[in-house]
């Protein structure tokens, strides 16, 4: 199906919306954001309260998976997608001075504001970068930790965003990721309007064939939880929700 989905199209939508993300985050989306989100997903309020407000305000992610990884003290870090840097600033707290954390994302706004706020907060290793997740302009083996929130089910070629991170992962590396999945497979009404797609929804994956595209890229899950916690908004959001079991789950998966 995603071969009959407008990728132009659907990209000028997400870079549209997640501008809106990053510059009107109290404007109304298909998907709640801020502060009590992000707490009730399962972040820890001391870490919310040690980074940027702005950055927790434009936060859309769909769960919480720090709790999966190991310690990361040190840890070179990837967050595809990063959007306006709530994840990337809790992934800089965990790795300390001596990690690196690399933000990735396509949308010019949302990097913007991120950098702004890691200068203003004065954090020194952070570094975003303008790229696509299914094409990340890094080497093999670059780093130890993978990470995503919400942002997978967007990208039209998911088998190619995973086999990038098994190549971005150095040998023994882990992927944490959060992400909006299905129950059963979504019509082609649904999964080719890239109005829901950018909405995180048309996109979203059939949870089995999303596992199974993790494991051909040769990655092995050893921990995944359904997000009860997360929900969207919109009538034609809740509608998909109901109707196909749109929900969001959070996994780690290691490169062997």
């Amino acid at each position: 199906m995603s071969a009959q989905v407008n990728r132009a199209e659907l990209e000028g939508k997400v870079r549209a919306m997640y501008r809106d993300v990053a510059e009107n985050p109290h404007g109304e989306f298909h998907f709640e954001m801020g502060r009590a989100l992000a707490q009730r997903l399962g972040y820890r309020p001391g870490d919310l309260d040690r980074i940027p407000p702005e950055a927790i305000d434009s936060f859309a992610g769909v769960g919480y998976y720090f709790h999966l990884l190991d310690d990361v003290e040190g840890a070179r870090v990837l967050d595809l997608g990063s959007g306006s840097g709530m994840d990337t600033f809790v992934a800089s707290l965990l790795t300390g001075a001596a990690g690196t954390v690399v933000g990735l994302d396509m949308t010019d706004s949302q990097r913007a504001k991120a950098e702004a706020l890691r200068r203003r907060q004065g954090v020194r290793n952070i570094t975003y970068v303008k790229g696509y997740i299914d094409a990340a302009p890094f080497e093999d083996g670059s780093f130890d930790v993978v990470i995503s929130n919400g942002v997978i089910n967007l990208a039209v070629d998911k088998p190619q965003v995973f086999g990038e991170v098994a190549r971005l992962l150095r040998p023994g590396g882990t992927m944490a990721i959060a992400d909006i999945v299905t129950d059963v497979l979504l019509p082609e009404s649904i999964s080719c309007n890239t109005t829901l797609w950018a909405a995180c929804i048309g996109g979203a994956w059939q949870l089995a064939r999303y596992e199974d595209a993790i494991a051909s890229a040769g990655l092995t899950i050893v921990a995944e939880q359904v997000n009860d916690q997360y929900r969207f908004l919109s009538d034609n959001a809740q509608g998909a929700t109901k109707k196909f079991g749109v929900k969001s789950v959070s996994l780690r998966a290691d490169k062997i």
